[in-house]
């Protein structure tokens, strides 16, 4: 296990020499109780990347992302954020953070007394405090037309459906122009058309606004089409990493059955 995690690292840095490092995981551990769910974390994710998380349930993949954005505190490592370290931030500076990163829930997280517009509109007043509406109209219409949703504007999210609500939260987590991007299993729950449709989106995303990206999913399609680079995490580890054909050829048979 010593030498795989030293390969990804090894790896994690040859990628990082070519492009800027955004994102920076280095021996990050954390438990719950007697629980050990992070044991030995190392990535490095370069600017503009996507990379795709894989692993069965209850593997950690969420909560190394929670702790991306100070959500949660990691009991040891490092985990720098645009060259900054996250566990030494306090409230304020993690404000300041998660305003250059975007959130997107398993459910979208919409709020249901609001209409469409009005969701949209909530992250622009009360986090980046904009006033003028001119300019609110203005960022809510174009963040909508680039997810395809510009005629729900002044519906409700029950009128919607799975898909479309999955559209309208990642237009409401875009619209405050993040540089950083976190999906968790952007996927779950749609049928196989609208989860292309939504992966193909985050791809469209990606190129439009320049994010930098890690996507946990399960879903092996949405994997092909957003990946740059794919780690594989079993028991608190990445244990595997490459592109999406490399480890759909691993000698590996863990990382073989993600692709079976």
């Amino acid at each position: 296990m010593e030498e795989t995690d030293k390969h990804i690292e090894h790896k994690s840095k040859s990628s990082a020499s070519k492009a800027e490092t955004v994102i920076h995981i280095k021996g990050l551990k954390k438990s719950f109780g007697s629980k050990i769910v992070l044991k030995n974390i190392n990535l490095d994710v370069t600017r503009g990347e996507n990379v795709v998380v894989l692993g069965k349930s209850g593997q950690g993949k969420s909560v190394a992302i929670q702790c991306i954005v100070g959500m949660l505190t990691p009991d040891h490592g490092s985990l720098t954020v645009f060259g900054d370290e996250v566990t030494d931030m306090n409230e304020r500076q993690l404000k300041e953070l998660r305003i250059k990163i975007g959130f997107l829930f398993q459910g979208g997280a919409l709020y249901d007394s609001m209409t469409v517009r009005e969701n949209l509109e909530f992250p622009l007043t009360r986090v980046l405090k904009l006033k003028d509406q001119d300019e609110i109209d203005q960022r809510v219409e174009e963040v909508l037309d680039g997810v395809g949703l510009l005629d729900a504007i002044d519906k409700m999210p029950s009128d919607l459906s799975g898909g479309m609500r999955k559209r309208v939260g990642l237009a409401r987590t875009l619209i405050v122009k993040p540089e950083i991007m976190l999906y968790d299993e952007p996927t779950t729950g749609l049928d196989p058309i609208t989860s292309r449709e939504i992966s193909e989106l985050i791809l469209e995303m990606q190129k439009k606004y320049k994010t930098t990206s890690i996507i946990i999913t399960h879903d092996m399609e949405c994997a092909r089409i957003t990946a740059d680079r794919m780690v594989v995490m079993n028991e608190g580890e990445f244990v595997a990493e490459g592109s999406f054909e490399e480890l759909k050829k691993s000698k590996e048979q863990f990382v073989r059955s993600f692709f079976n």
